[in-house]
Formats: structure tokens, sequence, C-alpha cells
């Protein structure tokens, strides 16, 4: 079926090249755009449109722009990209079993990955959390450490397409553990599995911490109680 044809503004074309340079690498996380005028004379358009480019460039959280330096590619886009995201997941992920299967399709095996990779630091910094977590009774902040402990876990596989989607997605998981009160209800089997899963990276055993983490994520699955 044919559709209308809709004519394309220029800021937007302009917007389309500015992007493309960024996935061909050319620009990277920092680095600064070309002048106002520099783009106007490379792409042959007006100033005008240039701006429009840039101003909606800077809302999606591709771009910054600093005051007297000019425009860079954003070295926090992840933030500002990924957490309306994030929120997009909350609104639509309202399913706890969908939650759940995301989760048992990704985190053991990140987990096995980040058995190989964990630094001292990182187990530190789960440690610490497990402390946290074992010293707290308040459901909000129980789910808050417990997010961040698979979080760091995420960090420690030591691929950023995997972090990056668990941060995406770490709202959801936020208020899915919330919502399950498990730190409530089995706070006392919560601390083992995470002391086993902390000890299998601490052993750089890829199989181990796997599959500590589907134990882990068994017991909170939501048809399983």
């Amino acid at each position: 079926m044919l559709i209308p044809v809709k004519s394309t503004k220029i800021y937007e074309i302009v917007m389309e090249q500015i992007k493309d340079i960024v996935i061909k690498g050319e620009l990277k996380s920092g680095d600064k755009l070309p002048s106002e005028r520099e783009l106007c004379d490379k792409l042959q358009v007006s100033r005008s449109s240039i701006r429009e480019a840039l101003k909606a460039l800077q809302t999606l959280g591709l771009i910054e722009s600093r005051h007297g330096e000019g425009n860079f590619i954003n070295q926090n886009f992840k933030n500002s990209l990924l957490e309306p995201l994030s929120i997009v997941f909350l609104l639509l992920g309202s399913n706890s079993e969908n939650v759940y299967e995301l989760r048992k399709i990704i985190e053991p095996e990140a987990a096995a990955l980040a058995a190989k990779n964990i630094t001292e630091s990182q187990l530190t910094e789960l440690a610490d959390i497990m402390d946290s977590l074992n010293n707290t009774s308040d459901a909000e902040l129980c789910a808050s450490l417990d997010k961040k402990f698979h979080y760091i876990v995420a960090q420690a596989s030591g691929n950023p397409l995997i972090a990056t989607i668990m941060f995406s997605i770490s709202s959801l998981i936020e208020k899915y553990i919330e919502n399950s009160k498990i730190h409530m209800l089995n706070k006392t089997i919560v601390k083992t599995q995470h002391q086993e899963i902390w000890k299998a990276l601490k052993l750089h055993d890829a199989e181990a911490t796997a599959a500590a983490v589907r134990k882990h994520l068994e017991l909170i699955n939501p048809c399983g109680r």
C-alpha cells in the first residue's frame, strides 16, 4: 500500500548526517563538533537549520553545549539516553514474569564472563554492598542495593553492551525486587545466595558463578513461590 511522502525538514537531514559520522566512528565521545559556521559551509545549509539540529541532538542527549567552547559529543550520554528508556521499560514491563525471563536470559552468562574478568576492587565493592544489605530492613534500600549488586556483576563482565543493557533495565529490576518483598520474606536465603555468587566470582569459576546466579533467580521467580 502506497502512503503519502512526507517532506523532510533540513535540520532533520543535518541531524542524520551528524549521527552518521558518530556511528561511523569519525566522532567519538568527548570530541568537539565543527563550529556552526563550518557546518554551514560543509553542509550548505542555513545557520538556523544547523542550530535547530544541534538543539534537537542536545535534547536527545547525543551532544552537549559548553559555553564559550562549542558543541561536543556527550561523554555522559549513557545516562541521558538510557534513563528515559528505563522508564519506558518500567511502564511496559509490569508483568513480573517478563522481568524474570529477561534476567534469566542475560544475567547467568554475564556473571560467567564476570568470573573471568572481575577485579579485586569490584569484589570489594560487592562485599560492601552485601554488608549493607545484611544490615538494613528497609525494603526500598534493599531493592536499590540488590540492583546495584547485579549491575556491578554485569559491569565486571567486561562487556560494555551487557552493562548498558543492565543499566537500561535497572529501574525495572529495582521495582521488581521491591514489589517481590524477597528481602523481607527470605532475607537469610538471599544473603546466602549473594555470598555463593561472590565466592564463585572470587574463585573466577565461571560455571559455578552462572549456576549460583540461576539459583538466585529461581528464588525470585514469581511463578515459583
